[in-house]
This record gives structure tokens, C-alpha cells and sequence, in this order.
């Protein structure tokens, strides 16, 4: 009986040994593999990015670089560049900027060819061709940027005609779904009708935190600070969920809307 309940014991050891110990050892060793080729990606990633900025002719090839290009071309659909579209596109470039180590360098190059492609015309299926051909399957970063581009054209007074007929020629060329387009702009839109149609002046005071007899210099400055705080960022968008997009536009359209309440009380 002896013999037998070590026979027993032996073989629920060995069994339990294998079943978890091992499993254990090989589940950790997998997880341990995962992290050290997730580094590694990090790593040749951010190289290859860094490569972007040794030339303009490479950036501009690359999905920022097309990305930039696209901005150009639907901030100027409508004849010129609002105040608050130039606001939102210096901020973008500060944003992706941020992610390169020559960080001066890649803002001039974006500079650059923002201002090249705002000056041509008729290319912007071509360079939505060459974006989509990059972007592969990834559908959602085609909405992604999709949605930072809607939020371009609405931010100042809404869609325009000329914005919208650059939009569906992007939508188009990213293989994106017209129901898809409809539902981001019908969320642009029912935003905009929810959104208080009068603002009182003292609202408008608190809103972007400053006082009545605060002068215009410390209003403007106040009013860049939080735009700069609550615009949408292209890159931190990419981590977030659908609503960050919609939600950073309401946010940014309020606090526009109280500056221009305050810049018409002082015209008075």
C-alpha cells in the first residue's frame, strides 16, 4: 500500500510539474521574449523615424509628410487660412515634433512643405493615393486622420463647400466608406447644435479665466494657453478612443467662441 501511494504521489508530482511549473516557466519566458521584441521594435522605430528628417524629400514621402500635405490643402480650400486653423496647424506641428530628436528640424521641415502644398493645386488625389498605399489595411488610422481633418475645416465656422469637396476627395482616395465620413461629421454637427448658440460676455470671462479689466495682450495670451491645452493632438489621438476627437473640438470651439465674444465687446 506503501509502494502504491508513492507510485501515486510520484506521478501526481510529475503530472503537476508539467502541467504547471513548466507552463509557468514557458508562459514567462514567452512574455519575457514579447517585451524584449517590443523594445527592440521601439528602438528600430524610432530610428527609422529620425531617418525622416535627413532630408525634406524623404519626409514629405512619408505618411507625416503626405499627412501635412492633406492638412495644406483643406486649410486652404476655402481661399486662405483662418487664424484658428493656423493656431491648431503650429500646435500639430509641435505635436508630432515632439516624437524626433532633431525636434527644431522636423517642425521646419512640416513648415516647409505645408507651405509648398497650400501654394499647388490639383494634386490632392495624388497625395491621398500615396497616403492610402503607406497606411496599408489600418483602417483606423485612415478615420484618425480622416477626423483631424474634419475637425480642421469645422473649427473655425463649419464645413464650406470648398472644404467639403477637398474632404470627399480625401475620403475617396483612403478607401473610406461614405457612411463612415457622414457618421464623423454628423457627430461634428450635432456638436455644433448642441453648443450654446449666445455666450454672455461674463461667461465668456470665465471661460478663458481672466478679468474684465484684464487688457486685451493678457486675453489673447490666456486664450493660446488653452487652446494650446485643449486642442486635438494627432499623435495622442492614436491611443484614445472616438470621443477624444469630438470632445477636444467642442472644447476648443467654446473657448474660441468666448474670445470672439470678448474681441467684439472691446470693438465697441
Amino acid at each position: 500500500m506503501k509502494l502504491k501511494k508513492w507510485i501515486y504521489l510520484t506521478i501526481f508530482l510529475v503530472i503537476f510539474y508539467y502541467a504547471f511549473i513548466v507552463n509557468i516557466v514557458i508562459t514567462l519566458s514567452i512574455i519575457a521574449s514579447l517585451y524584449i521584441a517590443f523594445k527592440l521594435y521601439r528602438f528600430y522605430a524610432k530610428r527609422e523615424l529620425n531617418k525622416l528628417v535627413k532630408s525634406k524629400e524623404s519626409f514629405e514621402k512619408s505618411q507625416l509628410g503626405l499627412f501635412v500635405a492633406l492638412v495644406a490643402k483643406v486649410a486652404k480650400a476655402d481661399g486662405r487660412v483662418q487664424e484658428l486653423e493656423a493656431q491648431l496647424i503650429s500646435m500639430m506641428f509641435d505635436d508630432i515634433s515632439k516624437i524626433f530628436n532633431e525636434k527644431e528640424k522636423a517642425r521646419a521641415i512640416m513648415k516647409e512643405i505645408f507651405n509648398e502644398e497650400k501654394q499647388k493645386e490639383g494634386n490632392t488625389k495624388e497625395i491621398a493615393q500615396a497616403l492610402n498605399k503607406i497606411l496599408g489595411r489600418s483602417i483606423i488610422k485612415r478615420k484618425q486622420f480622416l477626423s483631424f481633418l474634419i475637425q480642421l475645416a469645422y473649427i473655425d465656422s463649419g464645413i464650406s463647400q470648398d472644404e467639403k469637396k477637398v474632404l470627399h476627395e480625401i475620403m475617396q482616395e483612403l478607401n473610406i466608406e461614405p457612411s463612415v465620413y457622414d457618421e464623423i461629421v454628423n457627430k461634428f454637427e450635432n456638436m455644433m447644435k448642441n453648443k450654446q448658440e449666445t455666450m454672455s460676455l461674463q461667461e465668456a470671462y470665465e471661460i478663458l479665466e481672466v478679468k474684465q479689466s484684464d487688457d486685451m495682450n493678457t486675453i489673447k495670451k490666456a486664450y493660446r494657453k488653452l487652446i494650446r491645452k485643449y486642442h486635438p493632438d494627432i499623435i495622442s489621438s492614436q491611443d484614445k478612443d472616438e470621443s477624444y476627437m469630438e470632445e477636444a473640438t467642442a472644447k476648443t470651439q467654446k473657448i474660441n467662441q468666448a474670445y470672439q465674444v470678448i474681441k467684439d465687446e472691446n470693438k465697441n
